[in-house]
């Protein structure tokens, strides 16, 4: 007899990240369904939607834009430093939205928090999005991004010993695959560290997962998860590629991970399963579970003590982590 698993249809989730996603949820029903909206015409509701959690937060010693050439064209960069202390460490963060959706701006705040919190320059990668471009364009720019900043680390004052990348669910998916695809190019010494928030690692997720968190009261439903995979993918058969679905790959040889997990999300047991091949693979890794957390819970921070406490332990391993790069 096959197992039935319950969901809690939200009843689980943090109280103030039910509110994050219940005024979340009322903003976007202002607004056409995004389904029956151009992909253009659904960005910028979800610009809109966002817009209000970017607001606030650290205010940065600089911030600057500029371009960084790729294989696939131009890609715009923001850089947020967060004081006058020459030679930090750099984080490159990659921001979510299903390869599809968000931008530099919808993912701000987040970058500004790390950036204060761990004092490490934060340069946002501004991939392009898909479905205009699919896999491997996104993928091959942040890989682009990070040798880049390895190269011009003096001219952007930052130490090129100490580079860190991160993301969140498909930036925490191109974090890990960027970080395997230098690794299998003799480059894996580049990053010492890997960030991955409810990162996106494998295109197949269980009935379970599916069953608990996929469907009414949580960030991330099933069907939409599907959508993003066939905006991102060249092909069906991509889905089984290991930069597709890092979950399937060799992960020896990788820099230090840490991985924020919220307790009730359609990715949840990607990260556990995860946590276990990196060990096995003798991977240094640390994870915390955050409970009645749900996806993109960190862009609640300005009301959730769990989002905030979520950035204070990644920037806490992120500081020691790189610290401890520069002893060797």
């Amino acid at each position: 007899m096959a197992h039935e698993w319950a969901t809690l249809n939200g009843t689980d989730v943090d109280p103030d990240i039910r509110r994050f996603i219940d005024e979340t949820s009322a903003e976007y029903a202002r607004h056409p369904l995004l389904s029956s909206l151009s992909i253009p015409e659904a960005r910028k509701v979800a610009e809109a939607v966002r817009a209000p959690w970017t607001a606030g937060g650290p205010v940065m010693h600089s911030t600057v834009e500029q371009t960084v050439p790729t294989p696939h064209g131009p890609v715009r960069v923001r850089i947020h430093n967060p004081s006058a202390r020459a030679d930090k460490p750099a984080l490159i963060y990659v921001h979510g939205g299903g390869w599809t959706l968000f931008s530099l701006d919808t993912h701000d705040r987040l970058m500004r928090e790390y950036a204060a919190r761990a004092d490490v320059v934060v340069i946002g990668v501004d991939y392009d999005l898909s479905p205009e471009v699919r896999f491997p364009v996104a993928l091959e720019q942040v890989v682009a991004v990070v040798r880049w900043a390895s190269k011009q680390a003096q001219t952007l004052g930052i130490d090129a010993t100490r580079l860190a990348l991160g993301g969140d669910s498909a930036g925490g998916n191109m974090t890990f695959t960027a970080a395997l695809m230098l690794r299998d190019a003799g480059e894996g010494g580049l990053l010492k560290a890997l960030l991955l928030n409810y990162a996106v690692l494998n295109a197949e997720t269980s009935d379970e997962y599916h069953a608990r968190f996929g469907g009414e009261g949580y960030m991330l439903a099933s069907d939409e998860m599907e959508a993003f995979w066939a905006n991102y993918l060249s092909a069906p058969s991509d889905r089984a590629n290991p930069l597709v679905s890092p979950m399937l790959a060799d992960v020896a040889g990788l820099p230090p991970v840490f991985l924020a997990i919220p307790e009730c999300d359609l990715l949840t047991g990607q990260s556990l399963d995860m946590e276990r091949r990196l060990i096995a693979a003798g991977v240094p890794v640390q994870s915390r579970i955050y409970q009645g957390a749900t996806h993109s819970f960190l862009e609640a921070v300005s009301i959730a003590p769990v989002a905030d406490r979520a950035f204070q332990d990644a920037s806490e391993w992120l500081r020691d982590t790189l610290i401890q790069a520069s002893r060797g």
